[in-house]
């Protein structure tokens, strides 16, 4: 029979077609390579508190907003079970590694507070709205600023929380503590030109007030008697569970603190000392402030002026701040740049609905990463021509070589094309690749051996004896799906969900598609 008899049927160019659309795909947009072969850091992330699937989308969804945000490119956000989050970043940087740990750590809860009441949150800033600026750099000094604007509703209350508060500073935190208490030791309390100890202490508790959600400072001198604050920590235990403390702390202040059972929120120094400055508040006047306290998330304190404080609405706001001085000047731009796009890509993100814990970072250099690449594509081949072989010595026909070769690496094409349009190759979906081709063989020698049975006879017998060969396919094909549907939805490993994704697509498109095209290739030869 000649080959253009074949290309009539229409499951061969079904076959054929499905090819040469995923070829034209592959080639547009390109497959996406797992960290493995391509090289990056795989970022596991722990839920506190189990979510459902709507939840667990919301999740993923953020965090993919905002890494995308900060400029990681290809970056891959998996929801696994219901406690589980896999990140993938095509990255080995270290300074990059820890910057996109910090912003999935971050709750991502905004809120802006007025002499201790909130005007504004995470939630009334307008999608789309936030944008980065680019460091500026003055005097040897460079500062960021991230811009973005409110919805009316918020605009309005802001505008009532404002009211009066001219020449007043409005603190925009960045997940500010919430029941929780500081204990500051008193040399990170400096005073400076206008400002007592005493009074700075003062300025220190009104910037950290907040209606309904105070976080009360206690101030230690290292060596002192220490049972005043414990007594504190013990009668607050109802209404406090956390405590912002310093890694330096007394080992007695830490005891007393665990003892009681609190969470122990741990700062360096830097962190744990707020910035206090002095600005023009008027003509006339200046105004100590906080400009930012790390340890609290307060990332500025901006001035109110008369024009936002008179009941008049606005919505656009600017959150602003500066490096840290004793940096070199290309560090400052740097620390600029990487806080303002940190935070705008948390502010275009949104809040988590859940706390989250992050593992420890598994990374692969590309170098290895290409050396994985070649071993797989090496054992995909040795795959594909084992089984051929098995076919070829069990039934010593030489025709079926170029029809199992066909099918065969027809099917490892679209498997590997479907999988890296849509999701990432990595080494769990190959080793899936691989045990779907190995099962192929028994698929196989059950269509050729009712072929070969029927050889010879009517048409009619052949395609009997065909529809019986398929129906165990058919049946096989499904029971293995049905086996790898638990692993697919319930299992907390990544490599898992991608070993039984693939297993999954493999045996479905081989009873459906490459399997059926296998059967009227030999069909037809053996009909002749």
């Amino acid at each position: 029979m000649a080959a253009g008899k074949y290309l009539k049927d229409f499951r061969i160019i079904s076959l054929v077609a499905i090819v040469v659309l995923l070829a034209i795909l592959d080639y547009h947009y390109g497959l996406h390579m797992g960290v493995e072969f391509a090289g990056g850091t795989d970022i596991p992330i722990t839920l506190q508190t189990a979510v459902n699937p709507s939840e667990m989308a919301t999740i993923t969804g953020i965090l993919q907003q905002r890494l995308s945000t900060f400029g990681l490119k290809q970056i891959q956000v998996t929801g696994i079970g219901n406690s589980q989050v896999q990140v993938e970043i095509p990255t080995v940087s270290p300074s990059e590694i820890n910057s996109t740990i910090q912003i999935i750590n971050s709750q991502g809860i905004f809120q802006g507070i007025i002499n201790g009441q909130q005007a504004i949150n995470g939630s009334s800033i307008l999608s789309g709205s936030v944008g980065a600026a680019q460091p500026i750099e003055s005097g040897g000094n460079v500062t960021w600023q991230v811009n973005f604007y409110i919805n009316t509703n918020a605009a309005e209350k802001f505008a009532k929380v404002a009211f009066g508060q001219a020449n007043k500073p409005i603190y925009f935190f960045l997940d500010r503590p919430t029941s929780a208490v500081m204990l500051l030791n008193s040399s990170l309390v400096q005073g400076n030109l206008t400002l007592s100890k005493t009074s700075e202490i003062t300025l220190l508790q009104n910037t950290l007030a907040l209606k309904g959600s105070d976080i009360p400072l206690k101030t230690y001198n290292p060596g002192q008697n220490y049972s005043s604050i414990y007594a504190f920590l013990n009668s607050s235990r109802s209404k406090y569970n956390t405590v912002i403390l310093a890694f330096n702390t007394p080992n007695v202040l830490v005891q007393d603190a665990n003892s009681l059972n609190y969470t122990l929120l741990f700062h360096t120094a830097q962190n744990m000392t707020p910035a206090i400055g002095v600005v023009q508040s008027n003509v006339t006047s200046t105004e100590d402030i906080v400009n930012s306290w790390p340890a609290v998330g307060l990332l500025s304190a901006p001035i109110l002026n008369a024009g936002v404080t008179n009941g008049n609405i606005s919505q656009g706001y600017i959150i602003s701040g500066a490096a840290p001085t004793t940096l070199p000047l290309p560090a400052k731009i740097a620390y600029a740049d990487n806080q303002s796009k940190t935070i705008s890509s948390i502010l275009q993100g949104g809040a988590l609905p859940v706390l989250v814990i992050v593992g420890t970072p598994t990374i692969t250099p590309p170098t290895i990463g290409s050396k994985f690449e070649g071993v797989s594509i090496i054992a995909l081949i040795i795959a594909v021509f084992a089984i051929s072989a098995v076919i070829v010595l069990r039934y010593r026909k030489a025709f079926l070589i170029a029809p199992i070769l066909l099918t065969t690496f027809a099917e490892l094409f679209i498997i590997l094309s479907i999988i890296g349009l849509i999701g990432t190759i990595d080494l769990s979906a190959v080793a899936g690749i691989i045990a779907v081709i190995g099962t192929g063989v028994d698929a196989q020698i059950i269509i050729t051996d009712e072929l070969l049975v029927a050889h010879g006879s009517d048409p009619h017998m052949i395609k009997t004896r065909l529809g019986d060969a398929f129906y165990i396919v058919w049946a096989d094909a499904a029971l293995l799906v049905i086996a790898m549907m638990p692993l697919f939805f319930t299992t907390s490993l990544i490599s898992v969900i991608g070993f039984s994704e693939s297993t999954i697509i493999g045996a479905l498109l081989g009873a459906f598609i490459t399997r059926p095209t296998y059967g009227s290739i030999i069909s037809k030869h053996y009909s002749k």
